[in-house]
């Protein structure tokens, strides 16, 4: 015992003793103290042996196997000021990391599984972004929390309200191939980036518990709180982590937030209260966490607010387990009556149901844990809680009794914690695959461009050649006969917008609609079977099951104005004097039928205008989602700037086109179709035969020859009225031939111009090699500075990008557990 430097290990921890003496209690058991040297032990330092170490309590007993474990001292840096000890601490035997076999009643061997997945889940690092099941100690200020908390991990907290109430504290106890202590501080999200990058920075290894009060008061001075009321903040919503791992340690996390102030005092203002509220607002409100509800029985529990703070968040209380605290303070039988029936889960009803522990007295503040659980036990058998449960009362049981509800809880969650795993995952992974490759020099934005580039030329050409096996085409709002342009088959789309225009130019393209109710000769849509007229000749569509005036959302020019025949034959005599030349009379100008077919598409070129502007839409709208799905958001405005001034080349060429068009329209028309011919040799024999058959009708008797009827027609008579049918106004004859003839031409040009607009404008300039808007060799052709000015990746990306890497990295590794831990062997 005269050696002045010797280690010790015990149980998971090397402990550093500067000198020991063996001392004799009044009790006679030994007891071991020491004094504080400056000299550390060197590396050939050797660990004692069995009979050179003092007789201690079991609780600090080493075992064989570590006491022959090679030691090595602590890196004394670890304290701001090099020491080994914190100059707060106390003196007597330092604490070490220990663990107690009660500890471990916290896993058994079919819990393991489970509570190893949750802790290699927030290894990873995924509780930032994923609820996690853990516990959580929540009450009021005072209400015994901390000693819950110590009692639970084993962890000796100092029992100051100034240290330990002022924040929230995650302690994470892991099982590791290594034995370490470590402290750390997570900033809260309300700090500044110059704050967070100093908490951060705070982290401290330390080898016994001795040593923690000295760092918690480090850690208060870092997150600016103040002590003894002199200045900063009395509360922060930043986070102590405490991280104990070790080989034989169970896997095991446990929050400890303030407490609950009633009210505004003194030491705590407005603001504190409702600070410290928020705080526990949100983490009982995580709804995989276990809440532990601690209710002091120094008072009423009706006052005590944790419990309407959980009755909002967790109402049935499927995920609370209500705690009573100090029962050795309640006063008076009616008040012991009242938290025995809460206890009784009677009161207050938490599916978890209650438990309720005895916490230190004043006298008992140096005793082991062992002394602890003695005392508590002595205490319940001589009070009113005796008539509960043994297993509802006392730290062991609670061990026990949260080791199967975090089992149980955990098993409930797994599923959807792993769905929740996968469907992030999958977000980000999207996110980062839509950012693509890193674009910092010209060649990598080139060749990002390309394959991006690639990919929207192969997809654009799916989509005009109405090759739709793609994914691209099976997602979204399929094709509909009343919303064409939402759909992503672009082919399909302009199609139906085809057939629209033409019903609507068929049907109400003409300035004027001639009514005659007497005859359909000059009515403007084709009767279905024309005879004379092959087939094909006709305009009608298949699609006529709707107004063309309101399909899609979309409104055409109005209707054409109506007009009966004996009005139209006015219009065209009108025309007829306007136009008078050297012609005959009973004849007409040559010119008559230009004028008057002029005037009767003069709305033509207004629907096909119209039809184009439709068109440029749906392929712009098309052009922007597809943009938007595969390139990535810091880029888009760029990349559509190239691509919106190919769309407006385009519609240029198209606007040019139709104007083209026009100008043919303008001039006089000329027809070598056969189908005009035939339309004025039908509508000539019509009205021929709406003749003959009146003077027919004139020249037919009727007689009754003995028992029947007999009908006779006058031959003679009928070519003599047939005959007198003939017109005698020659202007009349002449308007007729040439309205006829207006009409023949009408439906000639009408069928060449929607062709004319459909082919020649539509598909030649808007819709043909639609995909060259934005190709690989577009890329190819540009300037290495074009390049990098539309790619390069800007600050902010770059961040973004690692930020998703991370985030994508953290759940790969949560999958990646999932996959270890629970494929196959979770049932």
């Amino acid at each position: 015992m005269n050696n002045p430097n010797k280690i010790l290990r015990y149980q998971q921890t090397i402990f550093y003793f500067p000198d020991y003496n063996l001392v004799q209690t009044p009790r006679g058991s030994s007891k071991l103290t020491h004094s504080l040297s400056t000299a550390a032990p060197t590396e050939d330092s050797s660990s004692p042996s069995t009979t050179d170490l003092p007789s201690i309590s079991p609780l600090l007993k080493p075992s064989s196997k570590e006491m022959a474990e090679p030691v090595s001292p602590r890196d004394s840096s670890s304290l701001p000021d090099g020491s080994t000890t914190p100059s707060n601490s106390t003196t007597g035997p330092v604490q070490e990391i220990a663990l107690t076999t009660s500890l471990s009643s916290l896993e058994s061997k079919d819990q393991r599984l489970v509570l190893d997945l949750i802790s290699q889940l927030r290894k990873c690092g995924l509780s930032g972004d994923i609820s996690l099941p853990q516990m959580v100690v929540c009450g009021q200020q005072s209400a015994g929390k901390s000693s819950l908390l110590e009692a639970l991990t084993e962890v000796p907290f100092p029992r100051n309200d100034d240290v330990c109430t002022r924040y929230a504290t995650v302690i994470h106890i892991r099982k590791a191939d290594t034995k370490s202590l470590s402290i750390k501080i997570i900033p809260g999200d309300n700090r500044s980036d110059n704050e967070k990058a100093t908490i951060v920075a705070f982290e401290k290894s330390i080898a016994s518990f001795g040593e923690l009060p000295g760092v918690m008061e480090e850690a208060m001075v870092v997150m600016g709180i103040k002590k003894l009321q002199k200045s900063g903040r009395t509360f922060a919503e930043d986070v102590l982590s405490i991280e104990i791992e070790g080989p034989d340690r169970p896997q095991l996390t446990v929050v400890d937030i303030p407490g609950l102030i009633a009210t505004a005092t003194g030491t705590a203002t407005d603001e504190d209260v409702a600070l410290v509220g928020a705080i526990t607002d949100r983490y009982i409100s995580e709804p995989r966490t276990i809440c532990l509800a601690v209710v002091a029985g120094g008072s009423h529990h009706a006052t005590q607010t944790i419990l309407e703070k959980i009755k909002k968040v967790d109402p049935k209380g499927n995920r609370t387990l209500g705690i009573i605290t100090k029962p050795d303070r309640i006063d008076g039988d009616g008040s012991k009556r009242t938290y025995l029936e809460l206890a009784q889960n009677l009161d207050i009803h938490l599916k978890l149901g209650w438990h309720v522990i005895k916490n230190r007295e004043a006298h008992e503040a140096d005793y082991t844990l062992e002394q602890r659980k003695e005392s508590e036990s002595k205490w319940f058998s001589a009070s009113v809680f005796k008539a509960l449960p043994p297993d509802h009362v006392g730290i062991d049981s609670l061990r026990k009794r949260l080791s199967q509800l975090l089992f149980e809880h955990i098993r409930r969650e797994l599923p959807k914690l792993r769905a929740e795993v996968e469907g992030k995952l999958e977000t980000f992974e999207q996110a980062l695959k839509l950012m693509g490759k890193c674009r910092s020099t010209p060649q990598q934005c080139k060749t990002f461009l390309t394959e991006m580039s690639m990919r929207y030329y192969q997809t654009c050409k799916a989509a005009v050649d109405g090759h739709y096996e793609g994914g691209h085409f099976h997602q979204g709002i399929e094709y509909t006969s009343n919303d064409t342009t939402i759909s992503r088959r672009t082919r399909a789309v302009i199609q139906s917008l085809n057939i629209e225009f033409e019903t609507a130019v068929r049907k109400h393209g003409h300035k004027y609609h001639i009514d005659n109710p007497d005859s359909n000769d000059f009515e403007y849509e084709d009767e279905e079977n024309d005879e004379g007229l092959e087939d094909g000749e006709g305009s009608g569509s298949e699609n006529e099951f709707e107004t063309p005036d309101h399909v899609s959302g979309f409104q055409w020019p109005s209707e054409p104005e109506t007009m009966n025949k004996a009005a139209a034959l006015v219009w065209v005599q009108n025309k007829m004097k306007s136009t008078r030349g050297k012609e005959l009379v009973g004849n007409f100008n040559p010119l008559l039928i230009g004028e008057l077919f002029w005037e009767q598409s003069s709305r033509w070129h207004e629907f096909a205008a119209a039809h184009v502007e439709r068109v440029a839409g749906v392929c712009s709208d098309f052009l922007q989602n597809l943009l938007t799905e595969e390139c990535p958001s810091d880029i888009q405005d760029r990349v559509w700037d190239i691509i919106e001034d190919a769309l407006k080349r385009r519609r240029q060429a198209a606007d040019e086109e139709l104007s083209k068009i026009k100008e043919d329209l303008e001039d006089h028309p000329t027809n070598y179709n056969h189908y005009y011919t035939d339309t004025i040799t039908k509508f000539r024999r019509a009205e021929q035969a709406k003749l003959l058959t009146k003077a027919v009708r004139e020249a037919t008797s009727t007689s009754s020859v003995f028992d029947h009827m007999e009908t006779s027609v006058n031959i003679p008579e009928a070519v003599a009225n047939f005959s007198k049918s003939s017109h005698t106004d020659m202007e009349s004859y002449a308007s007729e031939e040439a309205l006829m003839s207006l009409m023949s031409l009408y439906k000639v040009k009408q069928k060449v111009f929607i062709d004319v607009i459909t082919v020649q404008v539509i598909e030649r300039h808007m819709i043909r090699r639609l995909e060259q808007i934005f190709s690989p060799i577009i890329i190819s052709e540009m300037a290495d500075e074009e390049a990098m000015s539309i790619a390069g990746e800007p600050l902010e990306a770059q961040n973004e990008r690692a930020r998703l890497e991370v985030k994508v990295g953290k759940l790969r590794e949560g999958r990646a557990a999932f996959r270890k831990l629970v494929g196959g062997r979770l049932r």
